[in-house]
């Protein structure tokens, strides 16, 4: 592998780190008990997760495309913006990351995780789920709110932007996809985000944490990479100057 893809990999990895940990983060200060932002709410948990892909994206920029999110490296792909040999390589990045993200909010919500005793609260913190379970509609609204995005993210690099503004463009696209699409599934609309802290959701000692939920983790890993695929596609077709 040469250096290149390694400081790539990197890059992917420490980015969606810094998603999780943040984004994973604002739904633990308003979810967990005894935290200072508690029952904060929704508007704040959809602004959080759209700072915490700005600042994620600015992180990691400088190291690597900062698709953090396999979705979006598989549309990528598919428009011809990347090679395809790079696809898995930074698939298994972001998921690390992932993981990597949520035990360290793991760690920072130590107390908070025995002053919870809800076990669905407490898998929230890491993982989507739905608001009424329905499999083939959650993943039909996790691939609506994928193809948004990577369907903006494609369309943005035909625009003039000035030096440096992106990252915040694409945080003010993630908070209008999840005021907007989000109420229905929580829009993971990114496979590496729901997995990895799905994974650390299993593996770690949380206090008073129940089943991980494995029987709905298919749907924000199908569904993202089917609306990530159809967006990818549509903007193929378009007439491109």
């Amino acid at each position: 592998m040469d250096t290149t893809l390694w400081q790539q990999l990197i890059g992917e990895f420490v980015g969606t780190m810094i998603l999780v940990l943040l984004g994973d983060g604002v739904v633990a200060g308003s979810v967990l008990n005894k935290t200072k932002g508690f029952n904060t709410g929704w508007l704040m948990i959809t602004l959080g997760w759209g700072l915490a892909v700005t600042i994620a994206v600015y992180s990691s920029g400088f190291l690597s495309p900062a698709h953090l999110n396999p979705a979006v490296t598989l549309g990528m792909a598919i428009a011809g913006e990347i090679a395809w040999s790079s696809v898995l390589p930074y698939i298994g990045a972001q998921i690390l990351g992932g993981i990597a993200g949520a035990v360290i909010v793991w760690i920072h919500y130590m107390p908070h995780w025995k002053a919870t005793d809800d076990s669905e609260t407490i898998l929230s913190v890491f993982s989507t789920g739905p608001a009424i379970k329905s499999p083939i509609n959650n993943v039909i609204s996790e691939a609506i709110g994928t193809a948004m995005l990577v369907f903006g993210l494609l369309a943005f690099t035909q625009g003039q932007f000035t030096d440096g503004l992106n990252p915040i463009v694409v945080g003010l696209l993630i908070v209008a996809i999840g005021l907007s699409l989000g109420g229905t599934t929580g829009y993971a609309i990114n496979p590496a985000r729901d997995l990895g802290p799905r994974i650390a959701h299993q593996i770690l000692p949380i206090a008073n944490k129940g089943d991980s939920d494995w029987g709905y983790a298919w749907v924000p890993i199908a569904g993202p990479f089917i609306g990530a695929a159809l967006a990818a596609l549509l903007y193929q077709v378009l007439p491109l100057g």
